[in-house]
């Protein structure tokens, strides 16, 4: 650890090490957010940063509006706080898309403490813009409610328009907005775990401190390490962000090649949301893994489904992570375009 020259290897600060902190206001200052340095707490990964802002901010029964189909932890971070989500509902037809007051602002109950968002989103890659953040982040400041802004892969927004996006330019919003933040899909530093949680609102910041106090610290040689990548110039990301677009042309062309399957090309994150012809996309996976071979191969996906909190959605939608590299990846869709087409011969009999 060429960063390392510590004699013991001792409990990091609960906070966070101050190295990794000015490390994460610098890159934010970059992006036009100025933070102190009270604004930051390090978590294990974005995962602990969202189960310790639910467990502040929730209640039993109260209610977080959560866009569907979402990342399907949340549904644990929620409950573990014994809070409740009530889906905004959106569909592959619009594009997944979901920045509409009238619609947002139904859902709006007296037990409603927070709206969680994803932007760029995981699963459908979508990217909110300008006017449409500035939407949310009103309905979040007009009823009082907490905006939880989940930003892990801002970095990873494929058309220019968007640029950087973050919640945190709005300034007018301080005292409602928790960003979630992380290096694991930034740096693909994934086993790291190291995030943190970015607020203003002291009166949170204090009630999650405790819960950093209470577990320590995170892990200190880690932090040093997550403090050095943030020294990487803007090429990395750059790069970074070719590659990723590279792949994800690479899985939507060849899913656009496969007769009924629906989908839309993401504009962020690095995953995609499709519609297969099948009856079910868990029956197909299922199938795929114990009856169908391609030369000794086949492919894996996510079912749709527990990306949902509607029952009854998603039964046909599956999500793709396009992370493997490029020639993988056309191997992958070759499998998936035989292996639809065999299964709806021989299992849905068509």
């Amino acid at each position: 650890m060429r960063n390392f020259d510590q004699a013991t290897l001792a409990y990091a600060d609960s906070p966070g090490i101050p190295e990794l902190i000015d490390a994460i206001r610098g890159y934010y200052g970059k992006l036009g957010v100025p933070l102190e340095p009270d604004d930051v707490l390090i978590t294990t990964g974005g995962s602990e940063a969202l189960l310790m802002t639910c467990l502040c901010i929730l209640d039993p029964y109260t209610e977080v509006i959560i866009p569907e189909p979402y990342y399907p932890n949340y549904t644990t971070f929620v409950h573990a706080a014994g809070g409740r989500i009530r889906a905004l509902p959106t569909c592959p037809e619009e594009g997944y898309r979901y920045a509409d007051r009238k619609r947002i602002e139904r859902l709006i109950t007296k037990n409603t403490r927070a709206i969680l968002v994803t932007n760029p989103g995981n699963p459908t890659g979508v990217v909110l813009d300008e006017a449409e953040m500035r939407m949310i982040a009103d309905i979040a400041k007009e009823h009082d409610l907490f905006l939880i802004c989940d930003e892990v892969y801002r970095e990873f927004c494929y058309d220019d328009k968007f640029g950087v996006p973050t919640m945190g330019r709005f300034t007018d919003i301080q005292d409602n907005l928790v960003i979630v933040d992380s290096i694991s899909k930034r740096f693909s530093a994934c086993g790291a775990r190291v995030g943190c949680v970015v607020t203003k609102n002291r009166e949170l910041q204090q009630a999650l401190l405790k819960f950093c106090q209470s577990r320590l610290s995170v892990a200190t040689i880690d932090q040093v390490g997550a403090a050095a990548l943030y020294s990487v110039d803007d090429d990395f990301y750059r790069r970074s962000k070719e590659e990723y677009r590279r792949r994800r042309d690479t899985v939507v062309s060849g899913l656009r090649r496969i007769p009924g399957v629906m989908v839309e090309e993401p504009m962020g994150a690095f995953y995609v949301m499709a519609s297969l012809p099948v009856d079910d996309a868990d029956k197909f996976q299922r199938w795929l893994l114990e009856c169908f071979e391609d030369n000794h191969e086949t492919v894996m996906f996510a079912p749709g489904a527990p990306f949902y909190e509607t029952p009854g959605k998603g039964i046909n939608e599956v999500r793709i992570a396009y992370v493997r590299k490029q020639e993988e990846l056309e191997r992958a869709m070759t499998l998936l375009a035989a292996g639809i087409e065999q299964y709806r011969r021989e299992v849905m009999g068509e």
